[in-house]
């Protein structure tokens, strides 16, 4: 059964395609999420983005040009003008890879370090900004109880103070944003990098605490595994002084997430609740066991 959300997503990819002279015909979806990939015949992708997000999709096709440039193993933008605006959404349209899987936490460590040893390029990427739709989520959520609401907003300007006096760390530099594995594609032969519509200037120490906190906040990823992580990219981030600041901020990113999640499925409300619970101290110390949402 064809449902609402995907007649809706279809009719935007068909008004892309028909402006980018592309055929749509027998295009299947991919994933419908934050962001709507489908299949088009002739092994292309298209990226339907969400909403507001033109600025966003328009540095991903700029910077994996520029990573091309660099001969950086990433996804490819097909060469044609773009994104493609339909329905007020931006689309965007890539070379499929290969038969591909998702990578390790070894295999992504090598394409983070190319990356951060990249020069800076002029193609306007702005500051990091980790804060990004934090207070957005939480005021906008009908999920969270009113105490715990303006605990988290505290804690939120808590960790805006610290972000602002974080110590020096390792220099400052390209960053992918959403460092994780499910955003390395690995082939038969090649680690691609993807999804670059957070990409910024920043601290790389950024990249790998989404690596760290896989161990120490949630207690999934093994600590040989993790070791393997720091050897193959040379450094260890969880030794930085600044560690316990990305770690919070990118556990209440999670936290929001779930937030969100729960305002469109009722069976993540309890999932969001207990993430709170975890952040908020009622849970015992790390690691902690959150079940995926969305």
């Amino acid at each position: 059964m064809i449902t609402p959300r995907e007649q809706a997503s279809r009719r935007i990819l068909e008004a892309a395609c028909a402006t980018a002279d592309l055929d749509s015909q027998g295009a299947t979806p991919i994933r419908l999420a934050e962001n709507d990939l489908w299949r088009l015949p002739n092994a292309v992708v298209a990226r339907i983005a969400r909403p507001g997000q033109h600025q966003a999709a328009a540095r991903e096709v700029a910077v994996t040009r520029w990573l091309a440039t660099h001969h950086v193993p990433a996804v490819r933008p097909l060469p044609i003008d773009q994104p493609v605006h339909a329905e007020e959404r931006s689309v965007t349209f890539w070379e499929e890879l290969p038969p591909h899987r998702h990578g390790s936490p070894e295999e992504m460590a090598p394409l983070l370090h190319r990356l951060h040893a990249l020069p800076i390029p002029d193609i306007g990427l702005g500051q990091l900004d980790p804060f990004v739709r934090i207070e957005q989520r939480l005021t906008a959520s009908a999920s969270v109880q009113a105490d715990d609401r303006e605990w988290l907003l505290h804690h939120l300007a808590d960790l805006h103070a610290a972000w602002a006096d974080l110590p020096d760390g390792l220099p400052r530099c390209v960053i992918h944003a959403d460092a994780w594995t499910g955003n390395v594609a690995v082939t038969a032969t090649t680690a691609y990098l993807m999804d670059f519509e957070r990409t910024s200037l920043g601290p790389p120490e950024w990249d790998l605490t989404s690596t760290a906190i896989s161990t120490d906040t949630f207690g999934t990823l093994a600590s040989h595994s993790y070791q393997q992580f720091c050897e193959a990219y040379g450094h260890d981030v969880t030794t930085w002084q600044g560690y316990p600041v990305l770690r919070a901020i990118r556990e209440l990113r999670l936290v929001t997430f779930a937030l969100q999640t729960a305002e469109d499925d009722p069976t993540a409300v309890g999932q969001a609740r207990y993430r709170i619970d975890c952040v908020r101290g009622r849970c015992g110390t790390r690691p902690w066991h959150w079940t995926a949402v969305g």
